[in-house]
């Protein structure tokens, strides 16, 4: 990876936020971090790394930014002379109870106005730097419709001005929700891309954050346990070739111990608050996989508690998984077929491997089709055709 994609992967979300928080408009400055980065391609190889690369994008943004208004107030653009009387010289950091400019960036965006999926894809776009086809398969539709509801979201932002307001603290608990969807879908998003560590490392940091800020909320804890569980498996889930290895094939001995301690110490902080909440029972999930062997039955009965709380066919897909460990694969297919997931590659991954349990090959290979062709993750499709063999 070079200098400058490292850079753009560590630093376009906090450039971004930065530059948010200066000008109140969200065009300008993705438009200008995009011509930093531009200028950072052409500067860089020539005159060397800077002594601050991500304080140089902020800079150089943030010049961009300021000839682009002049120009266009120049030109009796009203919104550009408010956006120009709106920076201010310094980028340093704003008061208020969210004090990190990504963290912050986040509650901005999932102000009450917007939908939530509408606040959990431009958090996506504007922290990550991810496009929008990356979100739109994070959130299985086409990218047409992802690009609409990314602009539709800005549309809205623009006009009630919601870019100009640090949320107060009374605002925090009402934006919780989704503020923790975004966090997940950001760890989600590296976790499944193998290749996209930095976006997990910057969603366990934000949840610390929020776990700092906000400790009275065990779903906050929760979000964090499921985090640093599920991330505790990153090195033996790939092989050195790049391949998944699927949880019951992994070593646990390269399995990261501290945060496997820490999560699951993490857990039992929240049980013992007896308010649980889907991130929480995910994590208890986790937990328990945690040990050799998996309890199943426990698995069972803590899916059937995510059900109560968060029931969703996803979750019902997973519960079918640990159904086929304890009632054997024909109880589990007969919920699988039950499921309405059709365009989910998973849905047809998991149905395949129930059907070559059961030693129904043709239709397990046909399964495997159907995941195949509903799977652009590389790592993935290399693990299917495997299976299919």
């Amino acid at each position: 990876m070079s200098d400058v994609a490292r850079i753009f992967t560590e630093e376009y979300g906090r450039a971004v936020s930065v530059l948010v928080r200066v000008f109140g408009d969200i065009d300008i400055a993705e438009e200008a971090v995009q011509d930093a980065f531009a200028t950072a391609v052409l500067r860089w190889p020539v005159d060397g790394l800077p002594p601050s690369p991500a304080g140089w994008i902020i800079t150089t943004a943030r010049n961009r930014a300021v000839d682009r208004l002049r120009r266009e107030a120049h030109r009796e653009d009203k919104h550009a002379q408010a956006a120009l009387l709106h920076a201010r010289d310094d980028v340093g950091e704003e008061g208020g109870p969210v004090r990190d400019d990504r963290l912050r960036l986040i509650f901005t965006c999932c102000h009450p106005a917007l939908g939530q999926a509408a606040r959990v894809a431009l958090t996506l776009r504007l922290l990550g730097g991810l496009s929008t086809a990356d979100i739109a398969r994070a959130f299985l539709v086409p990218e047409a419709t992802m690009a609409q509801r990314l602009v539709r979201a800005k549309g809205k932002i623009r006009d009630a001005g919601i870019p100009y307001r640090v949320p107060s603290e009374a605002d925090l608990p009402d934006r919780l929700r989704a503020v923790l969807a975004v966090v997940y879908l950001v760890f989600n998003e590296g976790y499944s891309a193998v290749d996209r560590d930095d976006l997990c490392a910057e969603a366990i940091r934000l949840g610390r954050l929020l776990a700092e800020l906000m400790p009275d909320e065990p779903e906050v804890v929760g979000l964090l346990a499921l985090m640093l569980l599920t991330r505790s498996r990153q090195a033996a889930r790939v092989t050195p070739s790049g391949d998944l290895v699927l949880l019951a094939d992994q070593d646990r001995g390269l399995w990261d111990a501290a945060l496997v301690a820490e999560g699951r110490a993490l857990v039992r902080a929240c049980l013992r608050r007896g308010r649980p909440g889907p991130y929480q029972i995910q994590a208890a999930v986790n937990a328990v996989h945690s040990e050799a062997p998996t309890d199943w039955w426990q698995v069972v009965t803590l899916y059937d508690q995510l059900m109560a709380v968060a029931p969703s066919p996803v979750v019902a897909l997973n519960r079918a998984v640990a159904v086929a460990e304890v009632d054997g694969p024909d109880a589990a297919l007969a919920l699988v077929d039950a499921l309405d997931l059709d365009g989910y590659h998973l849905f047809h991954a998991v149905r395949a491997d129930l059907l070559r349990r059961l030693g129904r090959s043709a239709e397990a290979d046909a399964a495997y089709e159907a995941a195949l062709a509903r799977t652009e993750n590389r790592a993935e499709r290399e693990l299917l055709g495997r299976k299919r063999g």
